[in-house]
């Protein structure tokens, strides 16, 4: 079990908000609070039932709420295999997870419940919440020894891949995040994004429970989040003023909007937060900045799922924007001869259904360069590299960070592979924004880049970049080939040169 230490003497820990109690606070769902002692009854209460089920691979289909914690917790602590599943993910996402897992509880809200009409379930109340216990069907399915956690990363396609996590590995990440973040002594930790995420699930729990902060945990709605990227700026800022948390973690796409509603209502952030960690993709040193200029402590970072989520940070006192900070304590990094980072210390089991073992080193599939001083400068995904018609690397990535810091531009995918210059579709901040505004901003973007990496040609996109509109994954990065297809003949059309008319330049 994660080494989170919740227990307290006080026996009696359940407090109605705002409540005075002798036990420290761990829990607030904005109507009630959990004191350490009343959280720590109801994980071993649970882990006991989950023992005495025959539970082996538990998953979770919830929103978050204290009970998120408490299952997270308890499967912890029973020794068994937690499937943390996103909400947002698609009914077949869903079910290839719990095939592949050989999930055979599931853990969910009533309404979510009766997708599943003839498998018999179980009301249960946890954390004041009122769940269904499915019991499912399922093979026991063959995994790397010790793992403890599998997180699902949805991926360019359909199928999510199972990354298989161990004890042992999440524990060095939040000791390295207690670590870097102690100086810090954030109490308050508002989490702004799924449990289910592991960024969330580790450095937004694990990690604040682990050194006696709060966690203050909302149901998605009440935040200003829907599905997985609609994202009310307005209401998020008004939930931060109430609840005064001194930490959030946040999508660049939700620091961009929540930054660009405070510019344009002339209003600053709750001077409660302390830090705000930005991660999922680049954020960009022009963000960053903007978003400091109206109180919010932006700070980037880096991780990924296969080293148990975050592997850099900047930091107060380590600070450099545009790079995705320094290695935290549990990281060790380096770059490969072809540029791609490659990382150790917190790594992976493995996936979910391959034998092959993890190595000591893992290849990222990113590109970057560390500086003298060990700030981490990211390019792109190496996949994703294009080669010009004038033989010029470029990863179209460097490009859409130069394109989204611009205020008008919200989304970018760019294109260019064996052409002689680079396209973009683009979607903007404000939907009724000007052709003029958007090649502003697009000119804008072109003189802080070189010639060869410089935009030449746009279209608007049909549709935001979402799961919604087919244009994005589930956790919202950009379905590059879906994009194309279905701009490939705006783009060229926009394009002057006859052979851009070929469709098969991407």
């Amino acid at each position: 079990m994660i080494g989170i230490a919740i227990t307290s003497p006080t026996p009696d820990g359940m407090a109605v908000h705002g409540a005075a109690t002798d036990s420290p606070i761990c829990l607030d769902d904005g109507r009630r609070t959990w004191t350490r002692s009343a959280l720590d009854t109801q994980v071993q209460a649970f882990a006991e039932r989950l023992s005495a089920q025959g539970t082996h691979v538990l998953a979770t289909l919830m929103d978050n709420s204290p009970a998120w914690v408490v299952a997270d917790l308890a499967a912890a602590r029973a020794g068994l295999v937690h499937v943390p599943l996103p909400v947002f993910f698609t009914p077949a996402q869903i079910a290839h997870a719990l095939h592949s897992a050989g999930v055979d509880s599931l853990l969910t809200s009533p309404e979510a419940a009766a997708s599943w009409p003839r498998t018999a379930g179980q009301p249960i109340e946890l954390a004041h919440q009122h769940l269904v216990m499915l019991q499912l069907p399922a093979q026991r399915v063959a995994m790397p020894p010790g793992t403890a956690k599998i997180t699902y990363t949805s991926g360019t396609t359909g199928h999510p891949k199972g990354v298989c996590l161990s004890s042992a590995a999440m524990q060095r990440v939040t000791d390295g995040l207690g670590q870097a973040m102690a100086p810090l002594e954030i109490g308050r930790h508002l989490c702004a994004l799924p449990h289910s995420v592991l960024l969330e699930n580790i450095a937004g729990l694990l990690a604040p429970l682990a050194q006696g902060a709060i966690c203050i945990t909302l149901p998605m709605r009440e935040l200003g989040l829907t599905g997985s990227s609609g994202f009310d700026a307005a209401r998020f800022q008004r939930v931060v003023a109430e609840h005064r948390p001194h930490s959030v973690i946040l999508l660049p796409q939700m620091l961009r909007a929540w930054t660009a509603h405070l510019m344009q209502t002339g209003q600053r952030a709750p001077g409660s937060l302390k830090f705000v960690a930005v991660g999922g993709a680049a954020v960009g040193a022009r963000l960053i900045l903007a978003a400091r200029a109206v109180g919010i402590p932006a700070h980037e970072g880096y991780g990924l799922s296969e080293g148990a989520s975050v592997q850099t940070l900047n930091l107060p006192g380590a600070d450099r924007p545009g790079t995705a900070g320094r290695a935290l304590p549990h990281t060790q990094m380096r770059v490969a001869a072809d540029g791609e980072i490659e990382i150790a210390g917190s790594l992976c089991s493995g996936y979910l259904g391959e034998t092959k073992p993890a190595s000591e080193w893992w290849p990222t599939g990113d590109l970057g360069e560390i500086d003298v001083d060990g700030y981490l400068r990211l390019h792109g995904r190496k996949k994703n590299v294009l080669i010009t018609a004038y033989g010029r690397n470029v990863s179209p990535e460097w490009v859409e960070t130069a394109l989204r810091d611009e205020h008008a531009i919200a989304q970018a995918v760019v294109f260019g592979e064996a052409r002689p210059s680079l396209s973009a579709v683009l979607w903007p901040v404000q939907p009724d924004a000007t052709d003029a505004v958007l090649q502003a901003a697009v000119d804008s973007a072109n003189t802080g880049l070189p010639d060869y990496a410089r935009v030449r040609h746009w279209v608007r996109a049909s549709a935001p970049f979402d799961a919604a509109s087919g244009l994005a994954t589930a956790n919202g990065r950009p379905q590059r080939d879906g994009i194309w297809q279905r701009h490939a003949n705006a783009l060229a059309d926009r394009c002057q040169s006859a052979d851009v008319h070929d469709l098969a330049w991407r």
